[in-house]
């Protein structure tokens, strides 16, 4: 299978990007699964379920989110009904919504989804870990289902990497998101998952992790929060990662980064 995974989409240039840019990348890279983390797609804050359609219209299979996910009050009910909307599974039991979810491609294959929330300086939820095995003893990678893929939306670099070698050969990949800058550790791990610490944003570089530089800078500086965060509305970097795996055993067999757009340099994967 050839999966793609967007990282965060920060506002409308982060979504204008994406919408000019994906299905281009979709058919060069022949793509059978596509996941897009839409967590700050709505101003920088949280999603719409309009916007989420359109992300649907542009064919992505499944969108993801993290901690912004209930910043819009609307999410809370049509979470409830849409499945390809996916919050962290590590929340509460309760609460609206699912972690994690099982999607047919148009081709016949079976991807799993599955987002948690790290809890190194955020929010204290339930173990992650915990929640990642709850839905790994559920499926079988290379039998059950042809494609695992766990987001971990979390601050701290070592959490994201002790996922990966905690899902290390029983997960396609494990990917991080959250902090919206792209790392250089695209790799295959020892037991044949792929994995990144984190895939970037969708969003314009030239800003403070997609946000205009004002406000944040007023508050580092001067320690002063009375104003808002508002995203940047330069050219947005569409950032990802893509992986091709082996469908007999579902383990990856190559993952590359993606960048197209923007500021940051170009890399699109050679099939």
């Amino acid at each position: 299978m050839r999966v793609l995974y967007l990282g965060d989409i920060v506002g409308r240039s982060g979504r204008d990007a994406v919408a000019e840019h994906l299905p281009g990348l979709r058919r060069d890279l022949r793509i059978d699964f596509l996941v897009v983390n839409g967590e700050n797609a709505a101003g920088g804050f949280g999603i719409t379920e309009k916007i989420c359609g359109q992300m649907f219209e542009l064919g992505v299979d499944c969108v993801v989110t993290g901690n912004h996910v209930w910043d819009q009050s609307e999410t809370v009910s049509h979470i409830a009904n849409e499945p390809r909307l996916l919050r962290p599974a590590n929340f509460p039991p309760g609460t609206p919504g699912r972690g994690a979810g099982i999607f047919t491609t148009t081709g016949g294959k079976r991807a799993m989804v599955i987002q948690v929330m790290g809890r190194v300086f955020m929010d204290p939820l339930d173990d992650p870990f915990a929640s990642v095995q709850a839905e790994l003893n559920k499926v079988r990678l290379g039998s059950t289902v042809d494609f695992i893929l766990i987001d971990i939306h979390a601050e701290a670099t070592s959490e994201k990497a002790a996922m990966g070698h905690f899902a290390d050969g029983r997960a396609s990949l494990v990917a991080g998101t959250h902090s919206h800058i792209p790392t250089a550790d695209a790799q295959i791990l020892p037991k044949g998952t792929a994995y990144q610490t984190d895939v970037g944003m969708c969003g314009d570089y030239n800003s403070v992790i997609g946000m205009d530089p004002v406000e944040p800078l007023t508050r580092f500086t001067r320690k002063l929060s009375k104003g808002r965060f508002t995203p940047a509305d330069g050219p947005a970097t569409v950032c990802g990662v893509f992986v091709e795996t082996d469908d007999r055993t579902g383990l990856a067999r190559t993952i590359e980064p993606v960048r197209i757009g923007g500021r940051l340099k170009p890399n699109i994967p050679a099939l």
